[in-house]
This record gives structure tokens, C-alpha cells and sequence, in this order.
């Protein structure tokens, strides 16, 4: 019986030997045929962008199956297109002076028609070189970015010289939108973002080890992430050849300055996102800008030459940083005015729609004090027509019913923010405030920031604004960084990932002054310093590369 129950044991391990023998070996051929696949895109076409190089392949050495698995899902078997897309270029209905670009001609069975103003983008050498900035609308954080850079670069002649409030007269400056081009190429850019809003909103909701596993994701963008991205990028090149080669291209979205790179553009500046150093969020052969202190040494710890990157500044749009100090000292006088001022508080919904759960929770949470009139309560839904319904419900579920005003426009907004600089309060407790259009969705944030007391939101891009925030939970473990640069630079406060821990900072904002006037008092001495500069800082550094 021993006998026998020692050799049934033996032919079973030599089976799993045998087994193990196999997966070693189709590990081995699968790896070879995938590292023969990526140096087969790396050469179809060959381009100047040379991941390997800038992370050092010999301290990260790609993971071939890794690579070939994730570019499989990002653009299959697809081959990088040789053809120039061509640019046309109209007004934006937005902000005077910023030229739009777009698809010079009808995209042929697309139901996307070319503007009726729009015309065909030529460069004039005579006229002072163009601006090109460069975004990919996913989510509002990267197209908020580059609005804030077109602020600074539609005035950049103007407050180089004697007259501040003058706009340029010489020099364009375009709004390179990658999405608004209509193409193949726009279309493998929507396919990727449809994934990840789609992702960031369903763990956001579910929460708990869903959510966890999620925010662990975004805090894995290493140098494989950044080969995807690259070889991603190659496909998008035919956005950019219409445009001359020295063009300074300022790009919110790592995907527009790999691009660039990768259509031999010598002058790309690339503005870096949020307060986490990964590899996933520079770009070889350009101008990498960063907004604070320690994700810069981060960068160079990683290996990133010093060539390639620069400490900057913070995103933040013209207006908001030209008015810090009469918008901080209007703050602080209702914040210490004998008679109590209700707090504003300005609740904006992030581009991929996530966080209603929490945020509906955190409305609940602040109905004693919205009934008591200490607080006056500015919902931004966006353009989410699941977050108009969601904030609707809940006004409801406290009490307010219609008891509320609503605001659907850009005018309207700028209409409401005018009436409270000017000293007035809003005629409800409750504004909410919903579009149909993208550009007022990203826009209203930033119009009404000037008039609230507290910003209440995720650490995204708005954690490096210059009011006063609540640092509500985060979406992806990336954005708690962020959070961080707040805190220590006194803007804002600590995440609070539980209501109650956003209650115990509400009393805090309500029942006293003290935490307003320091966070104030801190905006305006970082302004003295420039921590708000960054792209002011970027457009100067492109103008630079224009002469």
C-alpha cells in the first residue's frame, strides 16, 4: 500500500514538473515574441520619442508581456497613420482672442460638420509666432488646465509690456483640443477616456475594496505606462503635422506632448498634473513644468534630467491669480465681520462624473446649517445630467423642494458672480448651477471661486487653486498628494475621506474665524511668492522658445 501511495505521488510530481517545464517555456517564447512585437512598433514608424532612453532601460527594463497585453487594449492591431490631418481654425464662443482649432474639412460619413466660420490654420512667418495649447478633453482637470494656460497667453504681449489689461495684437494663440479634431486618431482618444470615467465612477460609488484596488491603480503609472503611452501617442501624430516643427506647443496632457515629441516638434513644454512623481506623467524630449518643490526632487530622485524638468508653479487662470489679494481680503472682512456672514460653499462635480454618492451624503450633512442660513450653497453639476438629477433629488429629500435657484448659462454665471462682488447676496441659499455645454461645466468653477468662501472638493487640479478648499475624498490614490501640497502650503485642508470628518471642518469654518483668515492670509503670501504663477511662468518660457 506504501509502495503503491509513493508512486501514484511520484508520477504526480513529475506531471507538475512537467507542467511547470511548459509554462516556464511558453513564458519564455511569449516573452521573446512580445519583446519582439514592441521593438517592431518601436520601429514602425521610428519616431525622436525615445522612452527607453529617458527612463533608463537598464534600471527599468520593460516588462515585454505587460506592454504587449495593455497595448493590445489600448489600440489593438491598429497601424500609426502616415497622413497630415488638416487644421482649420475658428473664434472661440468663450474667450475673446483664443483661436479654436478643429478638422479643416468634413470627416467623410461623419456626422460632424466643419464650423461655418472656421478657416483653414496657416501660419503667417511674418506675424509673431503662435501659441499652440495643447489638451485631450478627459475629464475637466487637463481642459481646466489649459484654459488657465490660454488666460495667461492671449494677454502674454500685452503684460510683457506697459498695459496689463490689453490683449495681444501680433500673436495667436490656438486651443488645440485633440478630441475636437475630428478623426480616427480623436476617436482612439475617446474610446480610452470612455473606459476610465466610466471606471472612476463605478469605484467611486461602490467604494470599499473596489475603490481601494482602483486608487492602487493610479498610483502604477511606472516607465511601462509611460512606453503605452507613448506608443499610444505615435497614432495621434496626424493631429500635428499640419503645424510648423518649432511651433512652442504647451500641452495639459501627457498624451499631447508625447505626440508632439513624436512628430519631431523641438518645442514642447509639458505642464505635469497633480503632486504624485510618476513616470507615467513626464515626457522625454521636452520641457516637463511641475507646481511644487517635492514632486520636482521626485522627479529628479527617479532619474528625470535636470534638462527636462522645472519647478514652475501652480495652474491657475489670470483672473483668479491677478485678484487674490481684494478676493482674499473681501473673504477675510466676512469672515470676521461682527455680523455673520453665511459661508460659501462652491460643491463642483470632477469631469468623469464619480464621487455622488459621497457628495449627496456631504449635501445631507450640511442641511441644519443651509436652513440655518450659515451657509449659502453653490452646487456645480456640470454638464452630468445624472449629477443635475442626483443634487435635485437630494435638495428635495432636506426640504428645499424648488426652493432654489438655477443657473444654465455662462452669462448667467458670470451675471451671478458680478452681483456678489458687488456686495450682494444670492437670492436663495441654494444655487444650483447645470449646462448642457462642456465649456461652462469647467468654466463655472473657476468664475464663481473668486465669490466663495470655500471651495469643497476632490484634490484634482482645483487642490492647487488659490481659495480657501475643503479637501474632500479622493478619487484614485494619486490625488491624496495633492491634498498634502494643500494642507502644507495652508490653502486647504487635510483630505476629509468620511462626512464627519468634513463636518468637524465645517465647524470649524462656521463657528469661528480663525481658519479662514489663516487660510487667506497664507494665499496671499504664497502669491507674493509666486506659487501661483505656473503658467504664467509656462507661456513666458514658450515665448521664450518663439524668439
Amino acid at each position: 500500500m506504501g509502495l503503491i501511495f509513493d508512486e501514484s505521488w511520484g508520477d504526480v510530481l513529475i506531471i507538475i514538473l512537467i507542467v511547470l517545464v511548459g509554462l516556464f517555456i511558453l513564458k519564455v517564447l511569449f516573452t521573446s515574441y512580445a519583446k519582439s512585437s514592441y521593438h517592431n512598433r518601436l520601429k514602425n514608424p521610428s519616431t525622436p520619442l525615445d522612452v527607453d532612453g529617458f527612463v533608463d532601460i537598464a534600471k527599468n527594463a520593460p516588462k515585454y508581456i505587460k506592454v504587449w497585453f495593455l497595448c493590445k487594449l489600448s489600440f489593438g492591431d491598429r497601424k500609426p497613420s502616415e497622413e497630415t490631418v488638416k487644421l482649420a481654425s475658428v473664434e472661440s464662443t468663450h474667450v475673446p482672442g483664443l483661436q479654436v482649432t478643429e478638422r479643416a474639412e468634413s470627416r467623410k460619413g461623419s456626422k460632424i460638420q466643419s464650423s461655418a466660420n472656421a478657416k483653414p490654420l496657416k501660419i503667417d512667418p511674418a506675424a509673431p509666432t503662435p501659441l499652440v495649447i495643447g489638451t485631450i478633453r478627459m475629464g475637466f482637470g487637463h481642459h481646466r488646465i489649459a484654459y488657465a494656460a490660454c488666460s495667461w497667453a492671449v494677454h502674454a504681449d500685452a503684460d510683457s509690456g506697459s498695459s496689463p489689461n490689453k490683449k495681444s495684437t501680433g500673436r495667436t494663440t490656438y486651443f488645440h483640443d485633440l478630441l475636437n479634431v475630428d478623426s480616427p486618431e480623436a476617436d482612439l482618444i475617446k474610446d480610452a477616456d470612455a473606459i476610465y470615467s466610466k471606471m472612476s465612477r463605478i469605484t467611486s460609488n461602490i467604494g470599499g475594496i473596489v475603490e481601494r484596488a482602483w486608487g492602487k491603480a493610479m498610483l502604477s503609472g511606472d516607465s511601462d505606462a509611460l512606453r503605452i503611452s507613448g506608443l499610444t501617442a505615435v497614432h495621434l501624430r496626424p493631429l500635428f503635422k499640419d503645424l510648423p516643427l518649432d511651433t512652442p506647443i504647451i500641452a495639459t496632457h501627457c498624451y499631447v506632448a508625447l505626440a508632439a515629441v513624436a512628430a519631431g516638434f523641438t518645442n514642447v513644454i509639458n505642464l505635469v498634473i497633480d503632486n504624485h512623481a510618476q513616470w507615467f506623467v513626464v515626457v522625454p524630449g521636452c520641457l516637463n513644468l511641475v507646481q511644487g518643490p517635492v514632486n520636482y526632487q521626485n522627479f529628479l530622485k527617479m532619474g528625470v534630467s535636470p534638462k527636462n524638468v522645472q519647478l514652475a508653479g501652480h495652474w491657475i487662470p489670470r483672473d483668479l491669480v491677478l485678484n487674490i489679494p481684494d478676493d482674499c481680503a473681501r473673504r477675510i472682512a466676512r469672515a470676521t465681520s461682527p455680523e455673520f456672514k453665511p459661508r460659501r460653499i462652491l460643491i463642483p462635480v470632477g469631469g468623469a462624473g464619480a464621487q455622488r454618492n459621497f457628495i449627496c451624503k456631504y449635501v445631507k450633512s450640511l442641511a441644519p446649517l443651509i436652513k440655518q442660513k450659515k451657509v449659502q450653497l453653490f452646487l456645480n453639476a456640470g454638464d452630468h445630467i445624472h449629477m443635475k438629477a442626483a443634487f435635485e433629488s437630494v435638495l428635495r429629500e432636506i426640504g428645499f423642494g424648488e426652493n432654489y435657484d438655477t443657473v444654465t448659462t455662462t452669462a448667467g454665471v458670470h451675471e451671478f458672480r458680478d452681483n456678489l462682488l458687488a456686495g450682494n447676496e444670492p437670492t436663495s441659499t441654494v444655487t444650483l448651477f447645470s449646462f448642457s455645454e462642456y465649456f461652462p461645466a469647467v468654466a463655472t468653477t473657476d468664475i464663481l471661486s473668486r465669490v466663495a468662501d470655500v471651495l469643497a472638493c476632490k484634490p484634482s487640479e482645483l487642490a492647487f487653486y488659490p481659495v480657501p478648499k475643503l479637501m474632500i475624498r479622493r478619487v484614485g490614490d494619486h490625488e491624496q498628494y495633492s491634498a498634502l501640497r494643500a494642507a502644507e502650503l495652508g490653502d486647504g485642508t487635510l483630505e476629509a475621506r468620511e462626512i464627519e470628518d468634513c463636518d468637524k471642518y465645517m465647524d470649524l469654518f462656521v463657528n469661528g474665524s480663525d481658519l479662514l483668515e489663516q487660510m487667506n492670509t497664507s494665499i496671499i503670501e504664497n502669491n507674493k511668492n509666486g506659487i501661483y504663477d505656473g503658467c504664467n511662468n509656462a507661456v513666458k518660457i514658450a515665448l521664450g522658445m518663439a524668439s
